[in-house]
């Protein structure tokens, strides 16, 4: 079976629903173009429900598919001080990504213009005036779509060379309690007053969905993931020790790993394939957080489209914003700097409106050097001299687990 598109989205996460729902609302006066979304089927190759946060203003274009959201952030040291923020006109919002299948699904059918396609995307190949790709059904049938463009979501099986990486990977329990114990007005963003590793930091972070029910994680910025059984005495130890949980029941659970890494992604693969969302280097290296970068990536490669231009997406980052994720990389990496003390200083001391920008990569250079102030200088200095003349190197065999046993809770992605 061959079917033939304009545009070829491969994957249903959440930069090919997103291309996938721009494409199926073109503005008035563009061309139609018409669009292949070719979601994996249930089975290994597609990627387990996972959480995705990010914030923005009120009135989102997802806002009626959201678990949650909130105006306010909390940070706690490792010495207990807690600095809580608001973050007016922001919002923090928490989007599920099955919530999120379920709108996209609805809003692509509804336009006609995107066809749905279930089937695992295998490989892709060039053809003269555009590329081939190759699927799977579930029931083993094959599919082909030709198209001019190709747009892959695919997760990478293997991370390119980089001077730094470091592993955010983390496990989450969603509780529910007999009592009213969570504050359901905030988020506890970065909780440091857990075990710090030898190398790196970790913190507790909970999303509170009500006085009663919350999704209460373990994070770890690392070179390596944990076993199981390590996640889960770290959890157990935040929820009754630091939170004072006694007692909760367990409803659900996810777990993930996203790559914070200076590696420089290929965004054209070959001519006319082009790679969108954390494959193309959409994920912030120095937070984890992608959902807004793969917004605004989107949202671009549709506009080019709609207008008739060439549509290679463009850096998921500026050239300021990567370099100084690179150094902080490094410089956390290294241990010149204190995560823990440098996150907490940022929060106590820049407002977080502000911050939450300059995490976006949305601030002008000077507030970048006014933020900057609140690091620091010696160590980020040493570390900014020292990384031109680090190798960049690839990961251990092993050391990345498979994209797709996990949840990614910062976006991921995606």
């Amino acid at each position: 079976m061959e079917l033939k598109a304009d545009v070829a989205v491969v994957g249903a996460g959440a930069a090919g629903l997103s291309l996938a729902l721009r494409l199926a609302r073109p503005p008035s006066g563009a061309a139609e173009l018409d669009t292949v979304l070719l979601a994996a089927p249930p089975g290994p190759a597609r990627a387990a429900p996972r959480t995705w946060c990010f914030w923005e203003p009120a009135g989102g274009p997802y806002d009626e598919a959201l678990a949650a959201s909130w105006q306010r952030l909390r940070v706690h040291g490792r010495d207990g001080t807690a600095v809580t923020s608001a973050i007016a006109p922001l919002r923090y919002k928490m989007l599920r990504s099955d919530a999120f299948e379920e709108l996209a699904g609805r809003r692509i059918a509804a336009s006609g213009r995107v066809s749905r396609v279930e089937a695992a995307a295998e490989r892709v190949t060039p053809t003269p005036g555009g590329s081939l790709v190759h699927a799977r059904r579930a029931d083993g049938g094959s599919v082909a779509v030709r198209a001019r463009w190709v747009f892959d979501s695919r997760p990478l099986t293997r991370l390119p060379p980089a001077r730094t990486t470091l592993l955010q990977h983390f496990r989450g329990w969603f509780v529910r309690t007999p009592r009213p114990v969570f504050d359901p007005s905030a988020v506890e963003l970065m909780d440091f007053r857990t075990p710090q590793p030898a190398r790196g930091l970790s913190f507790g972070y909970v999303l509170p969905v009500g006085p009663r029910e919350a999704l209460v994680e373990y994070t770890e910025f690392s070179r390596r993931v944990l076993g199981p059984a390590a996640y889960d005495r770290a959890l157990r130890h935040y929820a009754q020790r630091v939170l004072g949980l006694a007692e909760y029941e367990i409803t659900a659970c996810e777990q993930g790993v996203i790559p914070m890494t200076d590696a420089g992604f290929v965004r054209r693969p070959a001519p006319g394939v082009f790679r969108i969302g954390a494959c193309s280097g959409a994920t912030r290296p120095s937070t984890g957080y992608t959902f807004s970068a793969v917004q605004r990536q989107a949202g671009a490669v549709a506009s080019a489209l709609h207008a008739g231009r060439h549509p290679l997406p463009p850096p998921p980052h500026s050239a300021r914003a990567r370099l100084m994720d690179a150094v902080l990389l490094h410089a956390l990496d290294s241990g010149r700097v204190d995560g823990p003390a440098f996150f907490t200083r940022l929060f106590g001391r820049v407002p977080a409106p502000r911050l939450l920008r300059f995490l976006d990569g949305r601030t002008s250079l000077s507030e970048d050097l006014s933020i900057g102030a609140h690091a620091p200088v010696a160590a980020m200095l040493a570390s900014a001299l020292t990384l031109p003349f680090a190798p960049r190197r690839n990961l251990p065999a092993g050391a990345f687990p498979p994209p797709d046993t996990g949840a990614v809770h910062h976006a991921a992605s995606a």
